[in-house]
């Protein structure tokens, strides 16, 4: 399981850093969170094959997280194989018309299946001075002839918007403050099986191959002298799932707590320095230390700073005047986190994230 940081800027791309995106990968699934403009050129500079995606997940409307879309759409096309599975979109409502009229306006044409997923916006979470900009977000526009029916999602009765499952993942949203309505996403693996004790299997006249993969998901095996094998015979403890974060814009990210508890990795913005807070917060933003903060407050493992304002160069820029680096948001999310388990972004960067004992 890692996490791939395409872009790791906020407001717009720059030679320094790209509009916010990341690849997260897991046993050969490939899902893309953010696709800001200049995410294409990102792709090209990764380990990351684009064709490899298969879901894309947006966090809010704004340009910096989304205008890559559309391009990044049309790109899989290019080399996509026939009869691929479809691309599933995940966002909140608007994203389908966003979507929709670009590819529309562009006479866009897709040679693979489109799902475009809605994540249904509450009244609480429009800003104070929305209806200055309310633009119709549920108008219906023509789908795209690519398009195959998708999902729209609400909240259930704890608040919380499920958005996918399969037996090993769980992608859940929840809303974050922000200047316009906008989702954090958390993905938790499940609880994974033991390790096989491969020694003891050998010793009982097992082969490898199919019947491994059967005690492995639980079932009973009958050996070719009809012994039967349970899978707690051979198989170890099973080991906690890992739980990732993806949280940012926000300048509050407290109704997304209760899903937060002991995260494995927390991905939070931290746009400007401390020293910037008013003006960061005024913009629907965090400061490092507000991202520490909250960190330790649900007992995160690790935090990952990201969407930093383009006055921060990376590590290997030459730097000019007052430029400067990251070096300082890091520490002061360090001295937040009150821990020293704090990564400062850089665009490319792979994380990986080792299993749980």
């Amino acid at each position: 399981m890692d996490i791939t940081f395409l872009g790791t800027g906020s407001a717009y791309p720059s030679p320094n850093r790209c509009a916010s995106s990341l690849i997260f990968r897991n046993e050969g699934e490939c899902w893309m969170f953010d696709c800001g403009e200049g995410t294409q050129i990102q792709l090209q500079r990764s380990i990351i094959r684009a064709g490899r995606i298969t879901k894309v997940f947006i966090t809010h409307l704004h340009g910096d997280h989304l205008y890559g879309l559309p391009g990044f759409l049309n790109t899989i096309s290019f080399g996509t194989i026939e009869d691929r599975d479809p691309i599933e979109l995940y966002g909140p409502t608007g994203l389908r018309r966003y979507v929709r009229t670009s590819m529309d306006v562009s006479r866009s044409q897709l040679n693979y299946p489109l799902i475009i997923n809605e994540l249904q916006i509450t009244d609480d979470m429009l800003p104070e001075d929305w209806e200055d900009w309310q633009s119709n977000y549920d108008t219906v526009e023509p789908q795209h002839p690519s398009e195959l029916p998708g999902r729209t999602i609400a909240k259930d009765e704890h608040g919380v918007w499920n958005i996918f499952e399969n037996d090993n993942i769980l992608v859940q949203a929840a809303p974050l403050k922000h200047r316009v309505p906008t989702f954090g996403y958390i993905v938790t693996e499940k609880e994974q099986p033991g390790k096989l004790d491969v020694k003891r299997l050998k010793e009982l006249g097992v082969p490898a191959g199919p019947l491994y993969g059967q005690l492995k998901k639980g079932e009973s095996i009958t050996t070719s002298e009809g012994a039967v094998i349970k899978p707690e015979d051979v198989l170890g403890l099973p080991r906690a799932g890992r739980k990732i974060a993806f949280l940012w814009d926000t300048c509050d990210a407290s109704l997304a707590a209760p899903l937060l508890q002991d995260v494995d990795v927390m991905v939070h913005e931290a746009t400007m320095e401390n020293e910037m807070k008013e003006k960061c917060v005024l913009n629907g933003h965090s400061t490092p230390e507000m991202a520490g903060e909250f960190a330790r407050s649900v007992g995160a493992k690790k935090l990952v700073i990201t969407h930093f304002s383009q006055r921060y160069k990376t590590k290997d820029s030459e730097l000019k005047g007052d430029e400067q680096t990251t070096d300082k948001l890091l520490q002061q999310a360090k001295d937040a986190f009150q821990c020293d388990n704090v990564i400062a972004a850089e665009d490319l960067l792979t994380l990986t994230i080792p299993a749980l004992r």
